[in-house]
């Protein structure tokens, strides 16, 4: 039986510095070649991100006896499980009730700025209309 030499060990010390840009000759993403000189952050900036939607946000106190609430509708492309997400959220940041009714969600109370606050966070682009 011949005998075998003992595997060698890889260096892990970081061995021998670069001395040229490892991928100066590789294309940008625009397609151009890079130079050696050019900044290496050359990533075009991240888009701003989109919208869901306008969200209009009303104050109601017609025919609900002198009781003001705050009413979210005009989503578009969410189901109702999202919207009592939303809801429930609302409810928790604004400490008061709320309902999902007829695709529109009504919070109990003038809570417009902490209703406008969720939606935002959320993706959407809340909207103050009415009076």
């Amino acid at each position: 039986m011949p005998a075998t030499n003992p595997p060698t060990k890889l260096p892990t010390d970081g061995g021998v510095p670069l001395t040229h840009p490892a991928f100066a000759g590789l294309p940008d993403i625009a397609g151009r070649a890079r130079s050696p000189s050019a900044p290496q952050n050359t990533l075009p900036a991240p888009a701003s991100p989109k919208t869901r939607g306008r969200v209009d946000i009303l104050r109601e106190k017609a025919g609900r006896g002198g009781k003001t609430v705050t009413v979210a509708r005009g989503f578009v492309g969410i189901g109702l499980p999202e919207k009592e997400a939303l809801a429930k959220k609302m409810r928790a940041a604004c400490g008061t009730g709320g309902t999902v009714k007829d695709g529109r969600i009504e919070i109990q109370g003038d809570k417009r700025p902490e209703v406008a606050r969720i939606l935002t966070e959320a993706g959407f682009r809340p909207v103050f209309a009415g009076g």
